[in-house]
């Protein structure tokens, strides 16, 4: 019988000690003091002893604050706004170059280019495409039935607008084909869209977009189509019946936005009386409708051709009237369709996940600079000089901030936009 094992498990010691020594004559040297093996090994085998791994730490996520102005949690998104691109002759004519290697036959560029820098603070842009697009080379036309040149989709792409509503007035305005040629172009510039449609079932499925690490779905809606029809029912967010502008569809829509995994829901609704610069009680009820389903994180409406107010409603914000994005000058009784309006909505992730808008900020704009047509800002802080004259800038700059605030905005937060604060 074996003496009892007097080893006291210090195993390392014995590696020192024998260093240079093959395993073998190591297990010789104990051997000595391993206890002799039963007959039976494998039937006396025991399990294997659980293994319990230590749980390794959640990583600490990277900042998202975004490209807009200073976030106060560790995740924001910037969503920006204007209202109808809106092309008559004039537009189009000033814009004309010789037909380049692309086959293009005009430049919209310099028209709109002085958005950029505003866009370039934003981490999504929505325009509205008021008008269908035209064959390339053209028929073009302007009121009453609108085909406008289908260069002005890459020069939207070019100066950072990254979605599209195409639901109008106008959108059928060259019926079907118009409106393929409109979403084809739309599509051929690298811009999402939604409004109108080219299948059966396209007009339930939300259009959802990714920005900076966010999901923000889109839906629109307009109230007319001056008079025409649609080939086909579900080729436009419009019903023929009252109320055209359907609340019901688009609360449905949000609410399946929702259960797509949209963080954020933005409400458009083509709507309005033109060269008003209030809203109709038809506006503000409809918009209200769909701030109280509570699936909506903003709202906002086009079509009046004029600024309309910014109000907080409960804690949710509605712009009533961003006015266009361009047009050719109206004459002066209608000055309010030459004035427009630039949005920018800054949401902040809270800690429980939900979204809390923490900035809202504005920028006013008119048509024309140096005797040509151009989209130029009117802040105070000039970004691109003087537009029409100092006294015409501030005339139109005070006008614009009058109808912002008619319904307390300024005091309920929102603030006009300069762009050197931000550079």
């Amino acid at each position: 019988m074996r003496e009892p094992c007097l080893y006291d498990g210090h195993v390392g010691h014995i590696r020192k000690y024998v260093a240079g020594t093959t395993l073998a004559l190591v297990l010789v040297g104990i051997i000595g003091c391993a206890p002799e093996p039963e007959a039976d090994t494998a039937a006396k085998t025991s399990a294997p002893a659980e293994v319990t791994e230590t749980p390794k730490p959640e990583p600490t996520p990277e900042p998202q604050p975004g490209v807009g102005p200073e976030c106060p949690t560790d995740h924001c998104v910037s969503v920006l706004m204007t209202g109808d691109l809106l092309f008559h002759e004039g537009l189009w004519s000033q814009s004309a170059i010789p037909t380049n290697a692309e086959g293009q036959n005009f430049d919209f560029v310099p028209l709109l280019e002085g958005q950029k820098p505003y866009l370039d603070r934003a981490d999504l842009a929505i325009c509205q495409m008021e008008t269908p697009l035209a064959p390339v080379g053209g028929p073009y036309a302007g009121y009453p039935a609108f085909s406008t040149p289908p260069e002005l989709a890459a020069a939207v792409k070019a100066i950072g607008y990254d979605v599209c509503t195409t639901a109008s007035n106008h959108t059928v305005d060259q019926g079907t084909e118009g409106l393929l040629r409109t979403l084809d172009g739309l599509d051929a510039a690298g811009i999402a869209h939604t409004g109108s449609y080219r299948a059966e079932g396209e007009q339930d499925e939300p259009l959802i977009v990714e920005a900076n690490g966010a999901k923000v779905a889109i839906m629109t809606s307009t109230f007319s189509l001056n008079g025409l029809n649609a080939e086909f029912p579900w080729q436009v967010d419009y019903r023929e019946e009252e109320p055209r502008n359907d609340p019901e569809r688009m609360i449905a829509k949000a609410k399946k936005a929702r259960e797509m995994g949209a963080d954020l829901v933005i409400g458009v609704q083509h709507i309005g009386e033109e060269y008003w610069s209030e809203p109709t009680p038809g506006q503000r009820d409809l918009a209200l409708q769909l701030q109280d389903s509570g699936e909506f994180d903003f709202v906002y409406q086009h079509h009046a051709h004029a600024v309309q107010p910014l109000e907080n409603y409960n804690g949710k914000w509605i712009l009533y009237g961003t006015g266009n994005t361009i047009s050719e000058s109206a004459p002066p009784a209608q000055q309010v369709n030459n004035e427009f309006l630039m949005t920018r909505i800054q949401f902040a992730k809270q800690a429980d996940g939900t979204w809390a808008t923490n900035d809202v900020s504005w920028n006013a704009a008119t048509n024309s600079q140096n005797g040509a047509y151009k989209w130029c800002s009117v802040m105070p802080d000039q970004p691109q000089g003087v537009c029409q004259s100092a006294e015409f800038d501030a005339g139109v700059l005070e006008r614009t901030r009058a109808t912002v605030n008619a319904m307390g905005a300024a005091e309920a937060g929102a603030r006009e936009w300069l762009l050197s604060e931000e550079q």
